[in-house]
């Protein structure tokens, strides 16, 4: 037995309640490792050495170096406390705080049994169930579409010019709004909006008003406008919360340039000295753009500030959430202040970090809902566009991020292939419809939300930014080619509003050269059958979008009885 890989960790994503008396348990154990069978001894702490209910262990799914085990334990006591019994090689052991023993008396457990001391309900993860299988359509505000009545003195360039780093083309709200029956159309049911409020560039993202949308977007009125409109049809709104930094001609920043140390608002950033240098940069930023100054997220003053700002757009406007800028370089002490005054104001607004990385310290469910999720679309990547790793490679590397979190924060996990932030994923593709749509599929079928970048469904193409930035082409709803796509695209983005793709459990592997993902619920059994290679594989009884009756290269399979 390869002891160093045996892990468990109380009230982690190795233990987490999803309500007051049903608790779900992992154990790790190297992938290696030829098990007989694997149980939890448990009951309360002051009862277990008494007696103890025995379940037997199910293996959930591996990853490149591990194999994981689950049970999920309905208790008739919010106290929990267990040990696990692995048999292994002809022999038994049992694996505590002490690690793995040859023997085990629970006359002395409550030295070193594991434990949940008592599952408390303000403790657990409480899920925005919208999430669970949303379909966001993320808009560069600036690059949709143009409605209002407004200046346009601002504006630089011509309409489907490609966009430089500076380029305004005067897209707005209204815009959006007046194609609010095509994005319904394309089976989406929640809008995401790049920044929306008062800021010199076309991006917003140095923000220095944050209770007035800017006016080239059309002002409040016109974000009143989008959210009404959006509602009435079923359609949630996210706007982008810019909280990490702000632009310079914040007037708190301004201030403290005048005033230096004197300004009331010297510590709302991160100074080194007595007053700003702007010629040296003397103050923290975003990135190394020093026209962003970085917030002090640590002070008081400047949470308030914050929260104040989350929850008016939410109270006044009726807003649905918030995509959390830069989210990881904010302290953890402000998003959790955040958290409590959005959620006093509703308990469904959803909070959606933008963390590349690892996020567990994120999602205890005291700061974030979810996260977008770049590791997969890291997968994605790595998979359809470099031939980094085949099939089984990304049947693990996806199981090993579900097992980075729990599987209430799975159920919420934002999934991208592309936004704003990234290289179009249909150009990084090479232009291949194919494995286009079989990407889309797969992120379709992860659980949490999906989400589609304006344009994917038309096949926009761009590289990194600002290229990927680029306006709409409303003329390429006129190409019967591209028409034909986007029907096949809509047919994909359907699938997420079935039973299984909402709330089943999820298992990723690889089986015949094929990439599988099977989604199960009471209601229903869904399968996606991914073919990358050019492979002979027997015909699937099923709604299928290959041309032929074996599956072709980038080509995909979905089986199973729609409802």
């Amino acid at each position: 037995m390869n002891v160093q890989a045996i892990y468990h960790r109380p009230e982690s994503n190795y233990c987490f309640a999803t309500n007051g008396k049903t608790v779900t348990l992992r154990l790790r154990f190297s992938k290696e490792e030829k098990l007989e069978g694997v149980f939890v001894l448990y009951n309360t702490k002051y009862d277990i050495a008494k007696s103890r209910f025995k379940q037997q262990m199910r293996h959930i799914c591996d990853d490149a170096l591990f194999s994981y085990y689950g049970a999920t334990l309905r208790l008739n006591d919010p106290r929990l406390a267990y040990v696990f019994e692995i048999f292994y090689e002809g022999k038994v052991g049992y694996f505590c705080e002490d690690g793995l023993l040859d023997n085990y008396d629970f006359n002395f457990a409550y030295f070193n049994n594991f434990q949940v001391a008592y599952v408390n309900p303000n403790d657990l993860i409480v899920p925005v169930d919208w999430l669970q299988n949303a379909v966001f359509y993320q808009v560069f505000v600036e690059r949709f579409d143009k409605a209002s009545q407004k200046d346009e003195s601002y504006v630089t360039s011509k309409w489907n010019d490609l966009p430089t780093p500076k380029s305004f083309f005067g897209g707005d709200l209204d815009g959006i709004c007046k194609h609010l029956p095509y994005v319904k159309s394309l089976g989406v049911n929640a809008l995401y909006l790049t920044p929306v409020f008062c800021s010199v560039s076309n991006h917003k993202y140095d923000t220095y008003d944050y209770y007035n949308v800017d006016p080239m977007f059309g002002g409040n009125a016109a974000l009143q406008r989008l959210v009404n409109k959006c509602h009435e049809m079923g359609i949630k709104v996210v706007l982008d919360a810019v909280f990490n930094h702000a632009s310079e001609k914040f007037p708190q920043f301004e201030d403290v340039l005048k005033k230096g140390k004197n300004s009331p608002y010297f510590n709302w950033f991160v100074i080194h000295g007595n007053k700003i240098n702007k010629s040296k940069s003397n103050y923290d930023c975003f990135a190394a753009c020093n026209y962003m100054p970085k917030l002090n997220t640590a002070e008081v003053a400047v949470q308030r500030y914050f929260a104040d700002v989350a929850t008016f757009w939410i109270r006044e406007y009726g807003i649905d959430g918030w995509r959390l800028d830069v989210s990881d370089e904010v302290s953890h002490g402000f998003w959790k202040e955040i958290r409590k005054a959005v959620k006093a104001q509703n308990p469904q607004a959803a909070l959606i970090g933008e963390n590349w990385h690892n996020s567990e310290s994120y999602l205890a469910g005291d700061q974030f809902d979810t996260i977008m999720n770049y590791a997969f679309t890291k997968q994605m990547m790595d998979y359809w566009v470099y031939d980094a790793i085949d099939e089984k490679q990304l049947a693990q590397n996806l199981n090993g991020q579900l097992m980075r979190y729990t599987d209430v924060t799975n159920s919420m996990m934002f999934n991208l292939l592309d936004c704003h932030d990234t290289h179009r994923f249909y150009t990084l593709l090479g232009c291949n419809k194919h494995k286009f749509l079989c990407a889309l599929a797969t992120t379709v079928f992860m659980t949490g939300s999906c989400n589609v970048y304006y344009g994917d469904e038309i096949l926009t193409e761009g590289g990194y930014d600002p290229d990927n930035r680029r306006t709409f082409d409303w003329n390429k709803l006129n190409d019967a080619e591209t028409l034909r796509f986007k029907d096949k695209f809509v047919e994909i983005l359907a699938l997420k509003q079935q039973p299984a793709l909402k709330n089943g459990s999820i298992t990723v592997r690889e089986k015949d050269g094929l990439l599988v993902i099977k989604r199960a619920c009471r209601q229903q059994t869904l399968t996606l059958f991914v073919n990358k290679n050019k492979r002979g594989v027997k015909k699937f009884g099923a709604m299928r979008y290959n041309v032929t009756d074996e599956m072709q290269e980038n080509s995909l399979v979905i089986q199973g009885r729609l409802v």
